[in-house]
């Protein structure tokens, strides 16, 4: 349901100068929102790890800004569905968390969304939303997202769009029936109320904004923010795509009940003046829980990161997304699929789903970034001396793809957030922390490398922990481009270097572990940009020294000798070895996966 105002009366348009200081008020009242959360919500994947979103909307429910956020959909219109604007009062606060309801404007049930209504003169000028990762509503296990799912009713409470408070009170009976579905109820209470003071928050600013410009001005502004985004995304997406087809697949190994792969097949049509984004092609839904409900404006914004171009002075917002003009979802398919199908582990479909757009990028010739990894999941269940539950949900950075011009980001975990910090990890929950750094040799090998993941190894101190772990790109690691290789793999390994040894399956629950057993965390890189024997000899020695690359490694992927000592490049053996150049079709990961040349077909 597409519901819009009348529009704002535009006597007093914004002028050029007025116009920068609206934006970057904008972008402040964003980050002033993001750092409240940050400081007063309670659980550690929402403080500490960063996983939430705040964004402000027009008073159509159009993005104006967002953080750069790809995984977020249209989340303003389904409260209109429940609750007509023209309904709405000042100091109204909505509530929802109802993926099918909301037509994948939330992707899963742990993330909920908190919506409130600005109002300046008696109108509504435009939303402020928060949205975070809760890190337990209930469901078949405490964390709500098990691999052993097998439809969203064992996710957790489901919440349709509600109307939380009514003249600024909150419904503390509503709050109560949510939180007693809960397994941690204090640190839902506290996170719910982060969630709550940051749209508030941004409610003010928003009027703090209407009283140094006029509403219309304000309205007019952005309408000139987002023509300017779609301007600059057409002409880039011009640029990219002559008019032409072009097609790029690629695939998520597993859904956790011994299925897959499962392919995601995107086509982008271009004609003159239009152009048209079809996923039809893509697997049917899975049985487990790695189903992703996109919603359209998912890859618009996907798309948007690229077509912007890290310009600073543009915005992510519904602007940039109009320069694809329709999106093409088949229900019934991994990216459409119905209800009541689990979507608790969309996230390893979700970031291929990222990767892929880039791919499409290079498929028509252009010069993008290579493959990410997906990001690695796990999450400890036990008890504390006490007799206490905890809960340690925790996810481990990864490797991002490499650039045209640069290496890929090391170690980082989803975009904007964040890897637990170690101290952090041993005071709240009954583990030690033995090992903490780069995954060696799991960069791809590339003229600019991929990212490297990351290694953790942690000691359990409670009697007992039941591990869930997801990780994917095993079997279908992170590819390169133009020449250069996939990135590693990432896995789980229990007692490592001991009789006692044991790998985990990658994508599994009820993985028990006692005092002072060791799980290892290995996750995967990004995958190389270029052929391995154009990197310059000193930065593939500076990567062994500094421990990202080993010297087997370096001869054999990169071409490159190192001294008997290994703190020199042996220059006669490396341009004896880089004479020998395998071709580009003839590279191979370690795993035998080719890369993006074949994936493409």
């Amino acid at each position: 349901m597409n519901v819009a105002l009348e529009p704002v009366a535009t006597e007093a348009i914004c002028d050029p100068v007025s116009l920068e200081v609206i934006r970057g008020a904008l972008q402040s009242s964003q980050k002033e929102m993001e750092a409240l959360i940050e400081r007063t919500a309670m659980s550690g994947f929402i403080r500490e790890k960063k996983d939430f979103f705040v964004a402000l909307f027009d008073h159509n429910g159009d993005l104006i800004v967002g953080a750069y956020r790809p995984s977020f959909g249209d989340p303003i219109r389904p409260v209109f569905e429940h609750y007509p604007i023209e309904m709405m009062q000042p100091g109204d606060l909505y509530w929802y968390n109802d993926c099918y309801g909301s037509k994948g404007a939330v992707s899963h049930s742990p993330d909920q969304v908190f919506v409130q209504p600005i109002f300046v003169d008696g109108q509504i000028l435009a939303f402020a939303q928060s949205w975070a990762h809760f890190a337990d509503i209930g469901g078949m296990r405490p964390g709500s997202i098990s691999p052993d799912c097998t439809d969203i009713f064992q996710e957790g409470v489901i919440i349709p769009p509600v109307r939380l408070a009514r003249d600024g009170v909150v419904n503390e009976e509503l709050m109560r029936i949510f939180q007693r579905n809960t397994r941690f109820p204090d640190m839902v209470r506290g996170d719910m109320r982060a969630c709550i003071a940051a749209v508030r928050l941004g409610e003010r600013r928003m009027q703090d904004l209407a009283e140094r410009f006029p509403r219309a001005a304000i309205a007019d502004a952005f309408v000139q923010l987002a023509d300017r985004s779609e301007l600059a995304a057409r002409k880039r997406l011009a640029e990219t795509f002559p008019t032409g087809t072009y097609r790029f697949a690629d695939a998520v190994d597993h859904d956790g009940h011994g299925n897959g792969p499962f392919w995601m097949r995107m086509e982008l049509r271009v004609e003159p003046g239009k152009a048209v984004l079809d996923f039809s092609a893509s697997d049917d839904q899975a049985p487990g829980p790695i189903n992703y409900l996109v919603n359209p404006a998912v890859p618009r914004a996907m798309m948007s990161m690229y077509l912007l171009g890290g310009d600073r002075t543009l915005l992510l917002n519904w602007g940039s997304g109009r320069a694809i003009d329709e999106i093409i979802l088949r229900e019934g398919s991994l990216l459409q699929p119905k209800w009541p199908a689990p979507l608790g582990q969309r996230g390893l479909t979700m970031m291929r789903l990222l990767s892929s757009t880039m791919g499409l990028v290079n498929a028509a010739g252009g010069e993008s970034m290579a493959a990410n990894c997906a990001y690695v999941i796990y999450i400890a269940r036990g008890e504390y001396a006490n007799g206490e539950t905890f809960l340690m949900s925790d996810g481990l950075g990864v490797g991002y793809g490499a650039r045209p011009y640069a290496d890929g980001i090391d170690c980082v975990y989803y975009i904007a957030q964040e890897n637990f910090p170690a101290e952090m990890l041993e005071l709240d929950y009954p583990i030690r922390v033995r090992a903490y750094g780069v995954n060696k040799d799991s960069a791809g090998p590339g003229r600019w490398r991929g990212g490297a993941g990351v290694v953790r190894e942690i000691e359990v101190l409670a009697e007992q922990a039941d591990f869930s772990i997801r990780i994917d790109g095993v079997a279908q690691p992170s590819w390169g481009v133009k020449g250069g290789m996939n990135g590693g793999a990432g896995r789980a390994v229990v007692n490592p270097g001991t009789p006692q040894e044991r790998e985990l399956n990658p994508f599994s629950d009820g993985n028990v572990l006692t005092r002072g057993e060791v799980l290892r965390l290995e996750t995967g890189g990004g995958g190389g940009w270029g052929h391995p024997f154009d990197r310059e000899p000193k930065q593939v020695l500076a990567d062994v020294l500094n421990g990202y690359v080993s010297s087997e490694a370096a001869a054999r992927d990169y071409g490159v000798v190192l001294s008997a000592d290994g703190r020199s490049v042996d220059d006669p053996l490396t341009e004896r070895r880089r004479a020998d150049r395998p071709p580009v079709e003839g590279l191979f990961h370690r795993n035998g996966y080719r890369d993006t040349l074949e994936i493409a077909q």
